[in-house]
């Protein structure tokens, strides 16, 4: 990214910001940031990154676009829904109209232990956009093996969560949580709703804490959970202590990595509040859409752009992803998914 005197004037007012001023703006143009998920909380974080003038954002999403995201997925419109875009391509497209001087790079896929080290590789922090704690796990097993810095987000309802996570300096996740909440007691978006203010709000806490980050002021980040109840006017800072007496944290104590080594970590997922299921690919070779929808048409409703093709048969709507992963919609039953998959798309 340019870092010119003419450049650096559109960031002219976050400049005289005094414990950012012009060095800290030089620094966020030459930094490099990754936001998993562009979603509810990731089309927030990565508008807030783009607009502060981060010079290289990675967005990485494995979903598609519908029409009730849009009451709380700001990068978007009906257009995009109606073009069935990916949500990566379609908030890049959005961000590129922003600032046209940040280097963007969108990328349809899901996080896997197959491509983190790919698709974090170099960037100087992670920032949690994700809809799951499997992911999110992930992400933590991949920061601390690899001492980068990463902001935990989360919100359902009125309620959010937030923590920065420095390694070797701050509690990790597993600190936080040993173990992924069992699924019959994490309330969804389907289950509990969600306003779009608390999105706005625990985006924005966890955008702060990466521009810190990013900037050079790690001394100024929170080391603390924030936790935020907009319904019930409540705002709490909770200290999470480094799992390191009784108890000594399997990740950042132990060095024990399960969902980066790939021990730990499902190959099908059912997906928060969707009713539907994602089945990751078998092998390691892409899917041609064109010869997929040349086979498909006799099938059953057909439609495709040049990053998925969508099907429509029965009861269920697969959709299907040029990277091999599919969606099949119409339940939440993972043996049932992978039944209708194998009859109408093989494999």
């Amino acid at each position: 990214m340019p870092t010119d005197d003419a450049s650096l004037d559109r960031y002219r007012r976050q400049m005289r910001f005094a414990p950012l001023g012009e060095a800290g703006q030089r620094q966020l143009a030459q930094s490099r940031a990754l936001v998993c998920g562009c979603g509810a909380l990731g089309s927030v974080i990565a508008d807030q990154l783009v607009r502060a003038g981060v010079g290289f954002v990675r967005i990485v999403d494995r979903d598609f676009l519908e029409r009730d995201n849009l009451h709380r997925q700001v990068l978007f419109d009906e257009r995009d829904v109606a073009e069935q875009l990916p949500k990566a391509v379609a908030a890049a497209r959005r961000l590129r109209q922003i600032n046209s001087e940040i280097e963007i790079d969108a990328v349809v896929a899901d996080v896997s232990a197959a491509n983190i080290a790919q698709l974090a590789g170099g960037v100087d922090v992670i920032v949690d956009g994700t809809d799951n704690f499997e992911i999110r796990y992930l992400l933590n097993d991949y920061a601390v093996a690899n001492n980068v810095p990463w902001v935990f987000g989360g919100c359902v309802g009125a309620e959010g969560q937030t923590l920065a996570i420095l390694p070797g300096e701050t509690a990790c996740l597993s600190c936080l949580l040993p173990e992924p909440p069992p699924a019959e007691l994490q309330p969804t978006c389907e289950t509990a709703g969600v306003i779009g203010p608390i999105v706005a709000t625990i985006a924005a806490l966890q955008s702060a804490e990466a521009l810190k980050i990013l900037s050079g002021h790690r001394e100024s980040v929170n080391r603390r959970l924030a936790v935020v109840d907009l319904w019930n006017n409540q705002l709490r800072s909770i200290g999470i202590a480094r799992a390191t007496s009784e108890a000594p944290c399997r990740t950042c104590v132990e060095r024990d990595f399960p969902w980066l080594d790939g021990r730990r970590g499902a190959a099908a997922i059912a997906l928060c509040g969707r009713n539907a299921v994602q089945l990751a690919p078998t092998g390691g070779e892409p899917t041609s859409l064109d010869r997929l929808a040349a086979k498909l048409q006799s099938v059953g409703k057909v439609s495709a752009n040049p990053y998925l093709l969508r099907l429509e048969v029965d009861r269920y709507r697969i959709t299907v992803f040029a990277d091999g992963r599919a969606i099949v919609s119409g339940t939440d039953d993972i043996a049932e998914a992978r039944v209708a998959h194998a009859r109408y798309i093989g494999g």
